[in-house]
């Protein structure tokens, strides 16, 4: 999986396809315009610059944004990916 080094104008730190090694929860659904997003092709942990938060975005297989949730430290952020995926604490990647 070829990771861009920003996703949304932030650095993308960690990142994890969403494939058959992750099950997905019902603790967390995203929604867009009322209805329920599709299920993202890869999660990324970034951070912007500026900022003193770390964002979850869920992607697409294009890499463009389809959910986010910012939180106040990674370990927030990949606690959050693991509410919404089984799985996923073991496969983050650094990117």
């Amino acid at each position: 999986m070829n990771v861009p080094n920003e996703i949304d104008g932030s650095v993308t730190v960690l990142y994890s396809p969403i494939d058959d090694r992750h099950t997905p929860t019902d603790d967390s659904k995203h929604y867009a315009a009322g209805q329920l997003t599709p299920t993202p092709a890869a999660l990324a942990i970034c951070r912007y610059e500026d900022a003193d938060a770390f964002y979850l975005f869920g992607c697409d297989e294009n890499w463009e944004v389809i959910t986010d949730s910012c939180h106040l430290s990674l370990d927030e952020a990949k606690d959050q990916a693991e509410r919404e995926y089984n799985g996923v604490s073991a496969t983050w990647e650094t990117a």
